[in-house]
């Protein structure tokens, strides 16, 4: 159905179903990780991001467009998590920004508001670069507004959008030299293709359904507060049932799988049927579940019968991911530091160097930017430096930084745990200065030697340098030094990387989960034997993507 303007009511169900379709595809664009360890997690905050927008308008009904939208951008500033998060958060808050402006929005204030969106994205960004998220969101408007010939023709846009969208996308690796040589295309882009074919499929008026669903929770893991009295079913019901058919009510002999999986498809999607015997099971996601039991129970009686609301196990997943709590520190401090760091063993180590607050996250946990405001507030110091310890959490913290006005917060452009550890074990406050302090900060991350051990998960080509799936790499950075099948020859060829013709004097090892006890002596060995005027100092850091963290001093 042709629509002229979009409603806020119509804006909810686009951003909902933008949401559902990347949520669908999360694992897909997670895939698209150009640097081969298990760290694939673009589409999971873009999600995050888009959730934060859908939470802060969930219990909003029938309300204008400016409401809708201002809402929608506030969450998903909040929201937040990585790099591409932050730029897709930051696209939104253009596009909102000229919606804002109008109860009801016709086609060339949706033209305003997507020219405002890129604009936005671009400036979010200190050096663009094309190949990338940014590329896709400015060629498909651009090239979208060629191709449309009404003026009047919203459906046209968003239609054209997604056309040029693909394109885009597809034309990525030629921008790009790592995303050709990798054999992929840009995961950002990809997430906002995803986004973009929910929108037009709300404005279709067909609603996307999640079709995720995960493992049953037991009635005392479910926290039902985060479903209340002003909550709005937005995912619908996991229903699941066995249906014994019964001769009272139908021919069994002449009952047809396809014609009830096809009879009952009008009520939801997702649908799985099986049918052993006289008994048919059936999973389908539903906004209706109530429809679906009647239609149903004209076949025959239930054996069993199962319905979970999917709003609410989303929810729960969404606020474990996202929420920390943070112990406050009630009297004011000069200085104080906020860290990310993931493992037990390493939060331990931060917080023991002088780490005030240690973020539980790192690489494939990206922190929102709510919970760096979290932090900043519960930490209560008039200077604030922040150790991201990420480059894709870089993003993320500037963006708290800018919003937060009650400290001066300083980020330290720390980009790996490494550069982390070396900040803190030099930590000094004495001078009261907190230009000095921070100069000493950064150089600290410019001095550092350190890199990280991690197994392949597929095979691809970087710099020239054959990777296998399953192998191991020794890398610093994004710039993989060796790669072995075994995991300790690994840590060893890294380690003589550190240590060969260089004045380094102690050599400390954080392990990950996975080294036993038996190959972590022996790389201990391996360092005394033939290095013999370096210290060598191993402990369990506890980090889950990253084998060995190796840093030399």
């Amino acid at each position: 159905m042709e629509q002229d303007l979009i409603t806020g009511a119509l804006y909810k169900k686009m951003l909902i179903s933008g949401y559902n379709n990347l949520k669908n595809h999360a694992d897909e664009v997670n895939d698209l990780n150009v640097f081969p360890i298990p760290d694939g997690d673009t589409g999971d905050n873009m999600c995050s991001t888009m959730y934060g927008g859908i939470k802060a308008i969930t219990n909003i009904e029938d309300a204008p467009l400016n409401t809708i939208a201002q809402k929608i951008s506030d969450g998903m500033l909040l929201g937040a998590r990585g790099n591409s998060g932050v730029i897709l958060s930051q696209m939104f808050a253009g596009i909102n920004s000229v919606l804002a402006k109008y109860e009801t929005a016709n086609y060339a204030q949706l033209i305003e508001a997507y020219d405002a969106g890129v604009k936005s994205a671009y400036n979010s960004v200190s050096t663009p670069v094309e190949g990338t998220i940014l590329t896709v969101i400015r060629e498909a408007n651009e090239l979208a507004q060629k191709k449309t010939q009404s003026a009047s023709s919203i459906h046209e846009y968003l239609a054209n959008y997604l056309v040029e969208a693909k394109t885009s996308l597809d034309n990525t690796p030629e921008l790009l030299d790592v995303l050709k040589e990798a054999g992929v295309v840009d995961s950002g882009g990809a997430g906002i293709f995803y986004i973009m074919e929910g929108f037009l499929k709300a404005f279709e008026g067909e609603d996307v359904i999640n079709e995720t669903h995960n493992a049953p929770l037991t009635q005392k893991q479910i926290d039902f507060s985060l479903f209340n009295e002003n909550s709005v079913m937005d995912f619908g019901y996991c229903t699941e049932f066995l249906l014994q058919l019964t001769s009272n009510k139908i021919n069994v002999n002449q009952f047809s799988l396809d014609e009830f999986k096809e009879q009952i498809s009008v009520f939801g999607n997702s649908i799985v049927a099986v049918k052993t015997g006289t008994i048919v099971k059936i999973h389908i996601h539903t906004l209706n579940p109530g429809q679906v039991l009647e239609f149903a129970q004209k076949y025959g009686e239930f054996l069993t019968l199962k319905i979970e609301n999917m709003t609410l196990q989303h929810n729960e997943k969404i606020e474990k991911e996202t929420q920390q709590v943070f112990k406050a520190n009630k009297v004011r401090k000069k200085f104080a530091v906020v860290a990310v760091a993931n493992g037990q063993g390493l939060i331990d180590t931060f917080k023991e160097l002088g780490s005030d607050i240690v973020i539980d996250g790192g690489q494939g946990r990206n922190p929102s930017v709510e919970v760096f405001i979290k932090a900043f507030d519960a930490v209560n110091a008039d200077t604030i430096f922040v150790l991201p310890n990420n480059n894709n959490i870089l993003m993320a913290a500037n963006e708290a930084k800018k919003k937060y006005t009650s400290s001066d917060v300083r980020v330290i452009q720390s980009s790996s745990l490494g550069e982390g550890y070396s900040v803190l074990s030099c930590l000094d406050y004495e001078s009261e200065n907190a230009d000095e302090i921070e100069e000493n900060m950064t150089n600290a991350v410019k001095n550092n030697v350190s890199g990280m051990v991690s197994k392949a998960n597929r095979s691809t080509t970087i710099k020239g340098k054959e990777i296998v799936e399953g192998n191991y790499i020794g890398f610093v950075h994004k710039n993989i030094i060796t790669t072995h099948k075994e995991r300790l020859e690994t840590a060893k060829n890294l380690i003589s990387h550190f240590l060969e013709n260089n004045d380094k004097e102690f050599l400390i090892i954080f392990t990950g989960t996975n080294p036993n006890k038996n190959e972590i002596e022996l790389l201990e060995n391996f360092v005394e034997t033939n290095y013999k005027d370096v210290e060598v100092y191993i402990t369990n850091g506890g980090q889950e993507v990253y084998d060995y963290l190796i840093i030399a001093e």
